[in-house]
């Protein structure tokens, strides 16, 4: 094993940091947004650490490494070719892994709305789902349903 210098520049690191959790975020089809959101940090800081203008905290580090499935050894340049193993799918009822970044994005959004809006963009939900659309996207109202008949 190599032996590592106490003169490693931290702008070096810093970049190393950020080259590989914008290869594993882009492998993984996410967004900075999604992964800021699931690693909660704010998505500006996110893009700092990916453009190399900051060292994360190793919490935070190892919440990114776990969020991206990204060896750390990777992320700190150790070994750039270290692989994790593939996670398995998720199983979990309420998880967004797999809906595009526009339904990812929706759904943070609704997750911080007040519980009286959530309310009523549920009622809305229910009843673009139960009068379907029509012609130009639009729900259609009973009336307009009759009318076409």
């Amino acid at each position: 094993m190599p032996r590592l210098s106490n003169t490693y520049p931290p702008k070096r690191l810093a970049t190393n940091i950020g080259e590989a959790c914008r290869a594993a975020r882009v492998e993984a089809g996410l967004t900075q947004e999604d992964v800021a959101d699931r690693v909660g940090i704010a998505t500006e800081v996110y893009g700092r650490l990916e453009r190399g203008n900051m060292t994360p905290s190793v919490p935070t580090l190892r919440k990114v490494c776990v969020v991206l499935n990204l060896s750390a050894d990777a992320a700190l340049a150790i070994d750039k070719e270290a692989k994790l193993p593939p996670r398995p799918p998720a199983t979990e009822s309420g998880s967004d892994e797999g809906a595009s970044a526009e339904h990812r994005r929706l759904i943070r959004r609704t997750k911080r709305l007040p519980r009286r809006q959530l309310r009523v963009l549920g009622i809305i939900a229910g009843m673009l789902g139960e009068k379907g659309a029509g012609p130009s996207g639009e729900a259609t109202t009973s009336a307009e349903e009759e009318a076409r008949s």
